[in-house]
């Protein structure tokens, strides 16, 4: 059975979740405050950050807009992207969110990334005191390969713990988690929460429009998203998202999420504007049609030889 994640009181995760990585940085606090309030209002309860965003202003920021609605509301925040994720740096990593978030507990703690240096019964003994201290409730991954999922999924369970989420790459111009991540994580009965459901801004149309943004202003961006057939596919989704009189946004967003296995892609913006299309598909119930239509427009991933793709 399938992994559900709830709130303190109860409430259930959202179809979808809203990541803070703009949170301090591209967003500034006002407009980050009515990005939240937005989320609110649509229905969003789901809310990923990491220790490592934006020096740790996504956190804070993110820990003053709770407010009293904090049991309603799952958080989540990620630990050890860098120094490793031995002993002290998850419990370090751990105490300084929750200070800078203002709570007594954590909903989800994410590994960050999969650290091959460090022996993961350390890793999971420190989750499991962890949790008995009840400063975290759930465990996740990010950026994990589907092997590296297994094996930890095995070690968590030495100490009573299980995966209840991961964090992988995943939209329709990168579907390499498809091959063995989506499969993986729905046999185990794991949630998954795939970030970067518009690629980047690609999926957006914004690019194909002359706009400008993390592909045009960033090598990283630009290399993973350079190839000549990912630009033709986000041209066909703007072709057939103008059809729809929909914003393309609103159908990557919802594409991702009509995936079989049932994930729920993590949205982000940098205004309320940007924000918006990517909040319609929260609602928007797409066909069997629409959905094998937009499929076709990117190959079948072949099966997993690549480098695992990551990023903060």
């Amino acid at each position: 059975m399938k992994q559900t994640l709830t709130s303190l009181n109860g409430t259930p995760a959202s179809r979808l979740a809203f990541g803070t990585m703009q949170f301090g940085g591209r967003a500034d606090a006002a407009a980050s405050a009515a990005m939240f309030e937005a989320c609110i209002a649509a229905g969003i309860t789901h809310f990923d950050t990491a220790h490592v965003y934006t020096d740790g202003a996504s956190e804070t920021l993110l820990g003053q807009f709770l407010g009293s609605r904090r049991d309603e509301l799952i958080v989540a925040t990620k630990a050890a992207y860098s120094g490793g994720a031995g002993r002290e740096n998850i419990l370090n990593s751990a105490e300084t969110s929750r200070r800078r978030m203002q709570l007594d507990t954590l909903d989800v703690l994410y590994l960050h990334r999969f650290d091959p240096e460090t022996d993961m019964a350390e890793s999971f003994e420190t989750f499991a005191r962890l949790r008995e201290k009840g400063h975290i409730r759930h465990i996740g991954l990010s950026n994990f390969a589907a092997w590296q999922v297994v094996k930890a999924a095995g070690v968590a369970a030495a100490f009573g713990l299980d995966i209840a989420v991961i964090q992988p790459m995943y939209n329709l111009v990168k579907r390499q988690a498809e091959v063995e991540i989506l499969p993986m994580a729905d046999d185990l009965g794991i949630l998954v929460a795939p970030y970067s459901p518009l690629g980047g801004g690609l999926l957006t149309g914004k690019y194909g429009a002359g706009g400008s943004g993390r592909l045009s202003e960033d090598d990283r961006y630009a290399a993973r998203y350079g190839q000549a057939q990912m630009h033709e596919a986000a041209q066909g989704l703007t072709k057939i998202a103008q059809e729809a009189g929909l914003h393309p946004a609103t159908l990557a967003v919802a594409w991702a999420a009509r995936h079989p296995t049932g994930p729920s892609p993590i949205i982000s913006a940098r205004s309320v504007e940007q924000l918006q299309p990517s909040l319609d598909a929260l609602n928007f119930e797409m066909s069997d049609e629409l959905y094998a239509r937009l499929s076709a427009l990117s190959p079948t991933p072949p099966p997993a030889t690549d480098r695992l793709e990551e990023q903060t």
